[in-house]
């Protein structure tokens, strides 16, 4: 598994304009917003005998899993990542009861999406998931960063990739460069 610095380092890369970082803080948590509401939408029962069904959604599982992924990779910035996925997956399963709630998701999901690539042509650079599929994890852990950034956490973090996403960058762009001629 690539480190916490490598991740980040490579999702910044390609986020390196403000104003793309900003649409950012807007499509990303509408995008997770709407798929923790598609996934409380799909039950999961469990059976045992001479007990009670014990019911969950997808949407509580997968938050679990996502939020142990971060640990791994960064417990500070997981923490504040729980801070968030609690009250996301507290109304999204409220919404999840009402009626037309896919709608609601859809609708949710494309908003966000466009704000995403409205960002993108700001920036010039195609979104880091096109080519590793993992980014689209790192987004919520990149935009958690950039929060502690602005509060003066995690300086050191801070240090350490935002070279390396220049860095990488500049890679891209020669390697654009030399693509064309």
């Amino acid at each position: 598994m690539k480190s916490a610095e490598e991740q980040l380092s490579t999702y910044k890369s390609v986020h390196l304009n403000p104003k793309n970082i900003k649409t950012h803080f807007v499509g990303i948590p509408l995008i997770i917003w709407s798929l923790f509401l598609l996934l409380n939408l799909i039950p999961v029962t469990f059976f045992a005998l001479d007990t009670p069904a014990i019911s969950i959604n997808v949407a509580s599982v997968f938050a679990i899993g996502v939020l142990l992924y971060y640990i791994k990779l960064h417990a500070r910035l997981a923490l504040g990542l729980a801070l968030f996925i609690i009250p996301v997956l507290y109304t999204s399963s409220l919404v999840a009861q009402v009626q037309g709630a896919l709608w609601i998701a859809l609708a949710v999901f494309v908003i966000g999406w466009v704000f995403q690539l409205i960002g993108h042509q700001y920036e010039k650079a195609k979104p880091a998931f096109i080519d590793d599929l993992n980014q689209l994890l790192i987004g919520p852990f990149f935009l958690m960063a950039e929060v502690y950034f602005l509060l003066g956490l995690e300086k050191e973090l801070d240090k350490q990739i935002t070279p390396m996403a220049v860095d990488k960058r500049r890679a891209l762009e020669d390697e654009r460069r030399a693509a064309r001629l």
